[in-house]
């Protein structure tokens, strides 16, 4: 299991973003050498957990559940051949590419070692946006992406800061008492609602806003 690359954006303007800046980094470019990766902050004041990443709409990014966002690149090359379009590393945002990790399959609240210091804990999995959308310039991927069982990809917060950088080996450390996966959480919280009181067996560690829709259905629900 390795990280393939270690991907960065840059704030710029768009027409298709939803952030009320106007900005995005959505385009994420690999970068050579050590990136350092800490806790960025509380949800909705802390930004990108990577130094030189950029954050514009901190309602959806950000802070310290969502320090960090991977994609396997396995899953890249199955969209390539669906899309018929190259995929590079980071065009789907995220700031972690992966070889070999079961990225999707990952327990909420499972750690990985990237190299030698960094730890990182999976807390959920993304949510697509306008913003994706617009910028992949594919028709309805929204509800492509989300219905896909390619997976979501997972959203990670930072246990231990260090040094990341490609070709670093990942390695799972910890994997909790419960069978909520990354793939998992994200039907319930898009496709099957219904699944969403059982993934509060993963609450200790999934990141707050998917957190807080899980709650505030399994309450409705218990109360009819």
């Amino acid at each position: 299991m390795t990280l393939l690359s270690v991907n960065v954006g840059r704030a710029r303007a768009v027409d298709y973003t939803e952030s009320a800046t106007g900005l995005t980094a959505i385009d994420k470019r690999p970068v050579e050498g050590p990136v350092r990766i800490e806790a960025p902050g509380a949800p909705g004041v802390g930004r990108s957990g990577l130094a030189g990443d950029t954050v514009c709409d901190l309602r959806f990014h950000g802070g310290d559940d969502r320090a960090a966002y991977a994609f396997a690149r396995e899953d890249l090359d199955r969209w390539e051949r669906e899309l018929g379009r190259p995929l590079a590393n980071g065009c789907f945002g995220e700031n972690l590419t992966t070889r070999g990790v079961d990225v999707n399959g990952a327990l909420i609240g499972e750690r990985w070692r990237i190299g030698e210091e960094v730890v990182l804990e999976v807390t959920g999995g993304r949510i697509p946006c306008r913003t994706f959308a617009g910028f992949l310039e594919e028709k309805g991927w929204v509800k492509r992406f989300t219905q896909s069982d390619a997976g979501p990809g997972a959203l990670l917060r930072v246990i231990v800061p260090g040094e990341i950088r490609a070709g670093d080996p990942v390695t799972v450390v910890h994997r909790p008492d419960h069978d909520i996966t990354v793939a998992l959480l994200h039907r319930a919280a898009t496709t099957e609602r219904a699944l969403l009181p059982r993934t509060l067996a993963a609450a200790a560690w999934m990141e707050s806003g998917l957190l807080d829709v899980a709650r505030e259905y399994a309450e409705k629900y218990a109360r009819a």
